[in-house]
C-alpha cells in the first residue's frame, strides 16, 4: 500500500464510491461483493503499482496474477472485463450475449462514470443516494490527482491524452 503514497486515501475512497454506486444498481450476493473489492482494487491500481497512465492492461495482469495466487482464476475473465471496460464509453456486453456477469461489467462501468463525472452521470441513481455515498467516502483530492495525472500524461504524450478511454 505504500506505493500509493499520498494518493492512497483518495483511490480508497474511490474504490468505496464505486462498490457503493455498484450496490446502488443492483443487489448483490456475497460473490458478487468479493469479485468488486478484486476489481474495484486493482482498476486504476496500474498508475502507481505499473507507473503508468496507460493502465488498463497493466491493471488487468496485476489483478489477473492476484486471482491466481488466491485460487480464484475462475474469475479472472470478469474482473479482466470490469478493469479493461470500465472507461467504456458505450455500454458493456459480452460477445456471448447478456448474462449476470455482463449487468456486473456494466454496473461498474456506470459506477466509475458517476464518480469520475462527479454525479453528473447518474444512470438512474436518485442523486440523493449518489450524495450520501459522496460524503460517506470523501473526494480526499481525487478529481484533482486525476486532473495532474491527465495533465502528465498530455504534456508526455499529446496525441494520445486519454489512453485508457475505449468505445
Amino acid at each position: 500500500m505504500e506505493r500509493f503514497g499520498k494518493d492512497l486515501t483518495p483511490y480508497r475512497n474511490h474504490v468505496y464510491r464505486l462498490i457503493n454506486l455498484v450496490a446502488a444498481q443492483q443487489t448483490l450476493d456475497a460473490e458478487a461483493r468479493d469479485k468488486l473489492a478484486v476489481a474495484g482494487f486493482f482498476h486504476d491500481a496500474g498508475i502507481w503499482l505499473a507507473g503508468t497512465f496507460d493502465y488498463l492492461g497493466p491493471s488487468a495482469r496485476l489483478a489477473e496474477h492476484y486471482l491466481e495466487e488466491q485460487g480464484l482464476a475462475h474469475w479472472q475473465e470478469e474482473i479482466e472485463a470490469m478493469i479493461v471496460n470500465h472507461h467504456k464509453i458505450s455500454g458493456y456486453s459480452s460477445s456471448s450475449g447478456p448474462s449476470d456477469n455482463d449487468r456486473l461489467v456494466e454496473a461498474f462501468r456506470r459506477a466509475d462514470w458517476i464518480d469520475v463525472s462527479l454525479g453528473m452521470l447518474r444512470f438512474g441513481i436518485p442523486s440523493a443516494r449518489v450524495r450520501l455515498i459522496k460524503r460517506a467516502f470523501p473526494n480526499a483530492g481525487f478529481h484533482r490527482l486525476l486532473f495532474k495525472l491527465g495533465g502528465q500524461q498530455f504534456l508526455s504524450q499529446p496525441l494520445r491524452p486519454l489512453p485508457m478511454l475505449r468505445r
